[in-house]
């Protein structure tokens, strides 16, 4: 092992000191059983806003590291689309929600729509989160790797087992404390990085490496469909960022939530500028590795000494840490209080507490036994996640937010009809993260198909009472969007469909239709409400 390898030891050993040491000062802060899942609502903006930068800008950073490698300037759209979904949430999704007192997704659409429904949304979204949280696990392994030559499994092993010792003892309030001090390694990394390309290859070395290879600075190098394809992945999980809901909802009051989301966005500007900075400089010094995280690191050990380099991946591992820990915890919740609640609708919240610890030890064997089936492949467990979570819950959640004609029956087939296309259409690409049937990805296919479900059963329901509205202007807008998607997808079929837009331009079509018919289709209550207006 080098020095490098040494120094990065020694630091990892420190920090996961300090880490369980801080869950277990977490621990005392448990003054009752809200404190568990959500920090008793007493969080401040700043805390709000450290949690949420651990979570997203964390595993943006990671990913624009690799992603600016590869494909220079154009890398920042990736983080620009992170920054987007934040804003979003901060200023339509967080409020209302609070007000709610929402713990999580699959516990509103269970609150709404009973028991089965809360059972199966708790354990698709729970398994899920395991898949998210060793995807950046192994990301950062392959960095380890070089330094230390310790695998990748064991290095996910040790990630995963850390996140359960600190996550377990203090819940909602470990997760404040340990974002709290990545914060600090996000800083000193940021600095280590600047301080790196000062030294190489400078402002003069950028210049000489833009008339080499002019590509690596435009904004489009990676593709109009890859950056098309992040915005609208992003989009849609603004309705179902649970991990986020979960600490920005653990907010003392909405207004401190929407204002730590607000500052967290703005927080994610230097991860993003620094993440396209340094994965560019490597590719100037280090330009023939297969992947931006083992170019880096060679890169920084020919700038760097050892004990610098060692603090720049304490500062990466951090970031896998700020996103591994909420999506684990907020897994947790899912199994241990949704599903157990399913189970047991009489259970207490202390006994709630237990099945989340339980679960929480259940999803380190399953984060651990992930890594071990497909160890280089992070890619291909996030396209599983995206794909199970969001094509079986999206469309429940709109409902049981935006429709209340909705049926049990209707979110009971959504949820197996989105899930298990999906999965399918991902199968019968051959499970490939990068190429994918007929060029659509699967969560494309699994939302459509949980939107249709969730529609036709509803209205051919006899259990749903509604009645057709006739004048709306949000419905009409919907219904124009629909038909320029549908139009738009017919007329430009080829170069959409050799580009892999055709799937993302289908489902916004349909979800554009899904709106029209949501505004148009109202509960009978209403319209006696219209009536009495009326009068």
């Amino acid at each position: 092992m080098t020095a490098y390898g040494v120094w990065m030891i020694i630091l990892a050993v420190g920090y996961t000191i300090a880490l369980i040491i801080a869950g277990q000062i977490a621990k005392r802060r448990l003054s009752n059983q809200d404190s568990y899942f959500v920090g008793n609502r007493t969080f401040n903006k700043w805390i709000v806003a450290f949690c949420i930068t651990g979570l997203f800008s964390g595993s943006t950073y990671i990913s624009i590291l690799e992603l600016s490698y590869l494909s220079g300037l154009s890398a920042v759209w990736y983080g620009v689309a992170e920054m987007m979904q934040i804003f979003i949430i901060a200023f339509l999704i967080i409020r209302p929600f609070r007000k709610k007192m929402l713990v999580t997704v699959s516990g509103l659409i269970g609150d709404t729509y009973g028991r089965l429904a809360k059972g199966a949304a708790g354990a698709i979204t729970a398994f899920a989160f395991p898949m998210w949280s060793v995807a950046t696990a192994i990301a950062f392994a392959s960095a380890l790797h070089v330094f230390t030559g310790i695998s990748l499994a064991l290095s996910v092993a040790f990630t995963a087992i850390l996140l359960f010792v600190y996550l377990q003892a203090g819940g909602m309030w470990s997760l404040a404390f340990t974002q709290s001090m990545n914060m600090i390694l996000f800083a000193v990394m940021v600095v280590i990085g600047v301080i790196a390309f000062f030294i190489h290859p400078g402002i003069d070395g950028l210049v000489a490496f833009a008339d080499e290879q002019p590509a690596m600075f435009t904004f489009d190098n990676v593709g109009l469909q890859v950056i098309v394809a992040w915005f609208g992945t992003f989009l849609v999980n603004v309705i179902l960022a649970q991990a986020a809901f979960q600490m920005a909802l653990s907010s003392r009051t909405p207004e401190e939530g929407q204002k730590g989301l607000i500052m967290a966005g703005f927080m994610a500007i230097p991860f993003i500028i620094g993440g396209v900075l340094f994965g560019v400089s490597a590719s100037v010094t280090i330009p023939q590795a297969q992947t931006g995280l083992i170019a880096i690191p060679r890169y920084l050990m020919d700038v760097l000494p050892a004990p610098l380099v060692g603090l720049f991946f304490l500062g990466v591992w951090a970031c896998a840490l700020g996103w591994g820990g909420p999506c684990q915890f907020s897994g947790a919740t899912s199994l241990g209080r949704d599903v157990s609640r399913s189970i047991k609708p009489a259970a207490t919240e202390n006994q709630l507490i237990t099945y989340t610890k339980i679960s929480l030890l259940l999803l380190t064997v399953l984060m651990i036994a992930f890594g071990l089936m497909r160890t280089e492949q992070s890619a291909w467990w996030n396209v599983l996640a995206w794909t199970i979570r969001n094509s079986a819950t999206f469309a429940p959640v709109i409902a049981a937010l935006f429709w209340p004609v909705v049926t049990k029956r209707a979110v009971a087939v959504a949820l197996v009809t989105g899930f298990s296309s999906g999965l399918l259409w991902y199968y019968l690409g051959d499970w490939d993260p990068n190429a994918f049937f007929l060029h659509i990805h699967p969560v494309w296919i699994g939302s459509s198909v949980n939107v249709v479900s969730i529609t036709v059963v509803t209205l051919l329901d006899r259990q749903a009472n509604w009645f057709m509205r006739k004048k709306d202007r949000l419905a009409y807008i919907g219904l124009t969007g629909g038909i320029v998607c549908a139009v738009i997808n017919g007329i430009y079929f080829s170069p959409l469909y050799q580009n892999g837009l055709f799937g993302l331009f289908l489902f916004a079509a349909i979800l554009c239709f899904f709106i029209t018919v949501i505004r148009f289709i109202r509960p009978v209550e209403e319209k006696q409400r219209i009536r009495e207006k009326g009068a």
